[in-house]
């Protein structure tokens, strides 16, 4: 395949279902997730700017890449462009899967802060 699945023109010109076909098959030839997620996020400029429907373009890739490859840079970069996708409950837990050490290090932080916070407060409750 070329450097570019898509001229710029191509991405806002093409069908739904050519667009589709083609970034399935670019992405089943290179396993490339960085460029397939980069195209996804293109389709949904394309949908706030047009008449046409691209909302939850190819949502099922969409939802295989987050969930079931390996987490690379571009996923971690990009993922918040995605919540719609996601139930709150899958968001949770796709947040856990790409920032492991910030979420422990944030429960951590929050445990240390509430044990502090809430001492002062019992001892003025206590008199």
């Amino acid at each position: 395949m070329s450097e570019t699945l898509f001229t710029p023109n191509q991405l806002f010109t093409l069908k739904r279902t050519t667009l589709e076909k083609r970034t399935m098959k670019y992405y089943k030839e290179t396993h490339d997730e960085a460029q397939t997620v980069k195209i996804m996020i293109a389709l949904q400029v394309r949908d706030e700017l047009t008449e046409s429907d691209f909302s939850f373009f190819m949502q099922d890739l969409v939802r295989h890449l987050f969930m079931k490859t390996k987490m690379t840079r571009a996923l971690r970069r990009y993922y918040v462009y995605f919540k719609d996708y996601f139930e709150k409950k899958e968001w949770k837990f796709l947040t856990l899967r790409l920032f492991p050490i910030k979420t422990y290090i944030a429960e951590k932080l929050e445990q240390l802060y509430t044990q502090f916070i809430k001492e002062p407060l019992e001892g003025l409750v206590g008199s």
